[in-house]
This record gives C-alpha cells, structure tokens and sequence, in this order.
C-alpha cells in the first residue's frame, strides 16, 4: 500500500512540475533549471519517507500525501495589512519582507536604510542573476532528504540575505511567511538563502502563520552561512494553522570563529516537523540551539536536530523544552556528532517535556556518537508532569490548583522565553503564555 502510495505522489508532482517549470523563479537561468531538474529527479528517486524510514520513525507523513496540494505560481492572495495587525505579530523596527502564498508580497514588506553594499531582497529577484549560485543548495543537502529535495524543485521565493564583512545591522531582518485566504489548497515551498560576512552581525527572525484553520502544506529551506568571527542570532516563530502540515529545514555552516544562537519556537500547526542542522567547518565556533513546543489536542511535533562538530575547539550548547496537553504527541531527536579530528570539543544536550494530561506522549531520543578522546560531551532527557510538591506548597499558600498548575508552566516555558533579546517578540511570548495560564486558571 505504502509504496503505491508514494508512485502516486510522484505522479502527482510529476505532473505540477511539468506544468510550472516555465513559471518557477529563475527559469531563466540555465543553473537554477539544472539545479531544480536534479532536485526533481532524486526525489522521485526518494518519495516520501515512511515509517521504515529511521529519521520519521516516530513521525508519520502520509496525511500530506493523501492531499493534491497545489504549487501556485501566482501570489494573488486575499491578504491586507490589517490582517498582519490582526494576527498579533510583534514586529520591532526593522525590515520586514512579507511572503503570501510562497510569493513575495512587496505592498506588506517595509524597507529601511542599510549599511552600504548590504542586499536585502527576496530570491526570486536574485535568481534573475547569479548573486545566489555560489550557496543556494550548497548547505541543505537534497541527496539524502526528501522534503529538502521537493523544496528545491519547487521554491518560488524567500529572503535573500547578504551581509558584507564587518557590518553590524542594529535593527532585525524579519521574514514573514503567511497561508492567505484562497479557495485552494496551497502547497508553499519558501527558501531562504543568509549569508553573513566575516565579522558582520545579524539578528533574523523567520515567522510562520496561517490566518485561518483550514488545510495547507508549508515546505521550508534555510540555509545559513556563518563567515568567521560573524555573529549570528536567529529566531524562527511557527503559528502554523492546526490544520496545516509544517515541514522545515534549517541548515547552517560556521567558519571559524563565528558564533551563532537559534530559538525555535512552535505553538501552531497539526502535524510539524522541525530540523535544524548545523555543521563547524572550521575551529574555534560556538552554537546555541534552543527550542521551545507547546502543543495541546491531536498536534504532532517533531524536533529533529544534528550538530555536526567536524572541526576541533568547538562547543555546542542545545536545550529544548516541551509542554504537551491533550492527546498531543512530541518527538525529540537530537544526535551530537564528534567526528575524529574534533578534538577539544564541548558539546551539551537537554531535553525537558512536561506531559499535562495522561493521553499526551513523547517520544525523546538524544544521542551522541564520539569519535575523538579529547572532548567534553553530556546529554540528557527528563519527562515528567508538574511536581507535586511545587503544586502543594503553592496551595498551601492559598493559590488555587488552576493557577499554580499555570505558574509553574510559565516558569518552565519561560526559562526558553527569557533568551530572547528582541524585546517586542520576547513581550509577545510571554503574553501568550500568560493567556495560557489564565485559560488553565479557568479550566479548573
């Protein structure tokens, strides 16, 4: 059944393919239609992962390919700036570049004064050159990874990000990727290409929402490029619609020295894969990856996450947390990596789920595979619920069962929320989790 499945899939695709090859970004180009035409073939050589897979073992595809989710090559979307307003996005100062649909949407998107020689644009311009042939596809491996490769087939456009070396940006990039209104059922492909410069800084934020409950497909690429010395602080918001399947790829390169931070962030979606893999090609970089989930209902979340320590004199440092309610199931998969000649390298892992009902479910999996002796490695998971002796001595002291069970759920989520340096989207979390907290006040 599962193979006959996946012949159908390809067909499906197949068939889109050859109808928008003409249209997709950068067909004008010679090395964005190889690129995209190799791309193609080896997914069809790939199909969609299935329970046999290691990777998905926990984490079931086959609701999208049941589904004929449409690539649209128009951005015709019913979006107005009010809507952005009303989905309580908390934008500091900055440029925003605004995505509807996977298109770009220039009439929502805010520019501001760059430093000279900074390029800050969307990708399907930058196809209409060569500015992106050096890195596009270099760092996300489609050989190996499906999603990656129907991503490369298929992108219509994202960020396009280049930093020059010594450049500091004092206010954050924001790219805001939004599931409009339309009577189709969408299928978008965003890619997004950043590349910092030696000694450069950046702050970044990558948004994710859907303005209504209804079914779509997001399928999403980043790759970052971390030149030495450069500092780097990413930040990726998913407030997917529960109904809409959400599958990304990060994939970052350090040179050395540079030191880069990533905060994941997931509240949406019904069914959310999240990769984030990072690689130190050269010695002496630093890599902060946190994450934070919260999930209640039928959402499934999956975190899958590789540090990829191939140089010596580096140091990781990843934490996620969870919070699951209903009959919500969570997936932790963290592998730590120590390649021969890393030598001198610290690495950490955690992972912490708080499970709040009996029917919510984990399944946590961290793993660390060392193949140098001079090196500092930990990892660890814990799964439990709210402690009960927390709870008794915060009723002991007249706080009612509700309140306390949401006091200290703040307190869990928001050791993530306080990393956050950007006031505005830290502000935003934190009322958000307030709001759960006085929902759970109410429930009880």
């Amino acid at each position: 059944m599962m193979d006959t499945m996946q012949v159908l899939d390809k067909d499906h695709f197949l068939t889109q393919f050859d109808r928008l090859e003409t249209e997709l970004s950068g067909n004008g180009q010679a090395w964005v239609r190889d690129l995209r035409k190799r791309a193609f073939a080896r997914f069809e050589e790939l199909g969609f992962p299935t329970s046999r897979t290691e990777d998905y073992r926990f984490t079931n595809v086959s609701g999208i390919a049941k589904h004929a989710f449409q690539t649209v090559a128009d951005g015709n979307a019913v979006l107005a700036a009010d809507d952005l307003r009303q989905a309580e996005i908390a934008f500091d100062s900055g440029i925003r570049k605004v995505f509807v649909n996977g298109h770009f949407a220039e009439r929502l998107s805010r520019n501001e004064p760059l430093p000279r020689a900074v390029v800050c644009s969307n990708l399907a311009d930058a196809l209409q050159g060569d500015s992106a042939q050096a890195h596009l596809a270099e760092h996300a491996d489609f050989e190996n990874q499906p999603f990656v490769a129907l991503n490369t087939a298929y992108f219509q456009d994202g960020g396009f990000i280049v930093i020059p070396p010594g450049t500091a940006l004092e206010k954050p990039i924001y790219l805001v990727f939004v599931t409009g209104r339309d009577a189709r059922t969408i299928a978008s492909q965003p890619r997004n290409l950043i590349v910092v410069g030696k000694g450069s800084r950046l702050q970044l934020v990558e948004i994710y929402l859907g303005l209504e409950d209804h079914r779509y497909f997001t399928n999403a690429v980043t790759e970052i490029v971390a030149g030495e010395g450069s500092v780097i602080d990413h930040y990726k918001l998913q407030r997917e619609s529960l109904s809409a399947y959400h599958i990304a790829a990060t994939r970052v390169s350090l040179e050395r020295g540079s030191n880069f931070k990533t905060h994941y962030l997931s509240l949406g979606g019904g069914l959310v894969r999240n990769e984030v893999r990072i690689r130190f090609d050269a010695e002496g970089s630093e890599a902060t990856v946190n994450g934070l989930y919260l999930a209640g209902g039928t959402q499934h979340i999956d975190n899958f996450t590789v540090i990829d320590h191939a140089q010596p004199r580096c140091a990781s440092h990843e934490l996620y947390k969870g919070i699951l309610d209903g009959k919500a199931h969570g997936v932790f998969n963290g592998k730590i990596f120590v390649r021969q000649d890393a030598q001198k390298t610290d690495a950490k892992q955690t992972n912490k789920v708080l499970l709040l009902s009996e029917d919510a479910t984990i399944n946590t999996k961290p793993q660390l595979e060392i193949f140098a002796d001079d090196v500092k490695c930990t990892h660890g998971a814990t799964v439990g619920q709210l402690d009960a002796e927390a709870l008794f001595y915060l009723r002991s002291r007249g706080i009612g069962l509700g309140e306390a069970r949401g006091l200290l759920t703040f307190a869990f989520a928001n050791d993530i929320i306080s990393r956050i340096e950007i006031g505005p989207l830290r502000a935003q979390m934190e009322q958000y989790l307030m709001t759960r907290h006085m929902k759970m006040m109410n429930d009880e």
